[in-house]
């Protein structure tokens, strides 16, 4: 298969280069995982809520006050986040807070906005 790109005016491949690119290369299903998770960050909405939860942990009421938006709406939204195990809970009473599920969903944000922010 010696197709040529406009970056190739031959073909050649460096098998070593290669052969590093293939082993660091996750299988298929934690690549598929992976987009998945990506997915979640493609949403302002969610991402708004991320950041609300970044130092504290707050209830869908609170949540909907800050965004301004319906406590249906935060709450379909929470019930992704944590489907996609970005968000965790506890039950006080009747009220359920709502936080970041570790310092990787942080480490994410920050990475982000500081590779937005160059």
């Amino acid at each position: 298969m010696e197709t040529l790109t406009n970056n190739c005016k031959e073909w050649e491949t460096h098998e070593d280069a290669l052969r590093q690119a293939e082993e660091r290369m996750p299988d298929e299903d934690t690549l598929y995982d992976l987009a998945e998770l990506y997915k979640m960050f493609g949403d302002s909405t969610r991402i708004k809520i991320l950041y609300a939860l970044v130092d504290t942990e707050l209830c869908v009421c609170d949540i909907a006050q800050l965004l301004t938006m319906s406590v249906s709406a935060i709450s379909h939204q929470l019930r992704v986040l944590k489907q996609a195990r970005l968000v965790k809970y506890r039950r006080e009473g009747k009220t359920v807070f709502y936080s970041l599920a570790d310092d990787h969903v942080h480490e994410i944000l920050s990475l982000g906005l500081e590779h937005i922010n160059e």
